[in-house]
């Protein structure tokens, strides 16, 4: 057996505002829709199938006994070929952009930083 990345689970406060901004900006799919636990909590989340052959899935997750999470405990990272589309589609979609694009010729790509509508940073990386 082997060990690989699967997917990466987002905590968020409002599960239909987010699915709407990541879905209108990433393009994700909803593939289902699934209410349990964990560790003893209740949860809902939405989960996502990946964006590219052998990729890792996307699921947003939000805890039905608690209220708003912490926005700092991770940042996602998107790989496109369209950076300034990508930032177009956030900010219609509701996002913001703490930190504009940018060459960053030591890493070879062009890199900024978006929010989505409750504040979870997204790193957009584009090759030079």
């Amino acid at each position: 057996m082997t060990t690989h990345f699967g997917f990466t689970k987002l905590v968020v406060h409002d599960l239909d505002v987010c699915a709407a901004f990541y879905t209108a900006v990433l393009g994700v799919q909803e593939q289902r829709r699934v209410a349990g636990a964990v560790a003893g909590r209740p949860i809902e989340e939405i989960l996502y199938g990946a964006t590219a052959p052998g990729g890792g899935s996307f699921i947003l997750l939000r805890y039905l006994d608690s209220e708003a999470p912490s926005r700092d405990e991770v940042i996602l990272g998107v790989w496109t070929d369209d950076i300034h589309g990508l930032f177009d589609r956030a900010v219609a979609a509701g996002g913001s952009v703490p930190q504009p694009i940018a060459e960053s010729p030591e890493h070879g790509v062009h890199l900024g930083f978006l929010a989505d509508p409750e504040g979870h940073l997204i790193e957009v990386v584009q090759p030079l």
